[in-house]
């Protein structure tokens, strides 16, 4: 959707305000296929996502440029970098040219046509449009919503641990387990019982977990455990069919959200019961992170099914075939919560 090849990717610094009140802050400012994303330059984490339709240009002709996402939106983006201005501009300008202007008749019948789409919409495509929105959002886009389903679980189970030491413990866990696509880790005091999967590849785990297993190993199981259950399944379809069918349609036209449309959404998932992982699936995932499964299993509990076909299957059942983690990293994942 680019209105030129030469502007994909391009990227430059620029001058965010989230609202008319708040302090400027510096951001990268990245120009993608159909949105542009403002990230913070320090851990290139996405602050904003503005999609390029919407984009209006509130100072014409003046420079640095002052930008916003829509007509009524509060947000300002200032640029002065002129190859991103005369990238912005000329996007802008192609679809602005690509954009229909219709007579009254044509309005009419085009808004005819758009009620039986949304009816058709409504009544027979709720699921295919959660389909579709869930297989064309980028990945900065999934990140938030996995950052919004984490806030909105926090009412209930209080925010993530913090713990500076615990965190660096959990990511280097998180990436002996998964060296290619390390998951995020983060651990909460309460309400929740088991392990979450949520999108944007975030594991969220009790605390109760953490700090009542006998070692890196049976935690690790458990871990792998929620991925392989969830294997197949995107976590953000869930995410979707909660939001509903008007802020699913305002994502994929826009790609913008808020953690208003998430509201709520901890109630489901802890309404929802775990998914169970199957026994040959984990056991090809414990034998590929040369880990033993027999300590996951023993703390499923004696006669559990699963437990004793890991056991029976158990790829190393001498023990694991390397540390996970150092004892001091192990204890200092176990007190991930003591700050």
């Amino acid at each position: 959707m680019t209105a030129l090849r030469k502007y994909q990717r391009l990227e430059s610094p620029g001058l965010w305000r989230e609202h008319p009140q708040a302090r400027r802050r510096e951001v990268i400012v990245g120009l993608r296929e159909a949105t542009i994303i403002l990230s913070d330059p320090k851990n290139e984490m996405a602050l904003a996502q503005w999609s390029l339709p919407a984009l209006e240009r509130l100072n014409p002709g003046e420079v640095p440029a002052l930008f916003g996402p829509g007509a009524d939106a509060p947000e300002t983006l200032e640029v002065d970098d002129r190859d991103m201005i005369a990238a912005l501009e000329t996007v802008r300008t192609v679809l602005e040219r690509r954009r229909p202007h219709p007579g009254r008749l044509r309005g009419a019948v085009l808004g005819a046509a758009a009620l039986v789409v949304v009816g058709v919409v409504v009544f027979w495509l709720p699921g295919k449009l959660v389909q579709q929105t869930a297989a064309v959002l980028p990945a900065p886009t999934r990140d938030e919503l996995g950052e919004f389903a984490l806030a909105d679980l926090g009412r209930l189970s209080g925010s993530a641990c913090k713990s500076v030491s615990g965190r660096h413990a959990a990511a280097a866990l998180a990436t002996r387990l998964f060296p290619k696509t390390p998951p995020r880790i983060e651990v909460v005091r309460g309400a929740l019982t088991a392990p979450l999967l949520l999108p944007g590849n975030l594991v969220v785990l009790p605390a109760a977990l953490v700090e009542g297993s006998d070692g890196p190993d049976a935690l690790s199981g458990h871990i792998l455990a929620v991925e392989i259950a969830n294997d197949g399944t995107d976590p953000v379809l869930a995410l979707l069919d909660h939001m509903g069918l008007a802020a699913t349609l305002r994502l994929l036209t826009s790609g913008a959200t808020s953690s208003s449309a998430v509201a709520g959404y901890a109630e489901t998932l802890l309404a929802t019961p775990a998914p169970e992982p199957g026994a040959e699936p984990l056991l090809a995932a414990f034998r590929a992170a040369n880990l033993s499964a027999t300590p996951y299993a023993l703390s499923l509990g004696a006669g559990d099914p699963l437990g004793q076909a890991l056991i029976a299957g158990d790829p190393f059942p001498e023990g694991s075939g390397s540390v996970l983690l150092t004892d001091e990293a192990w204890i200092q994942f176990q007190a991930i919560c003591s700050e």
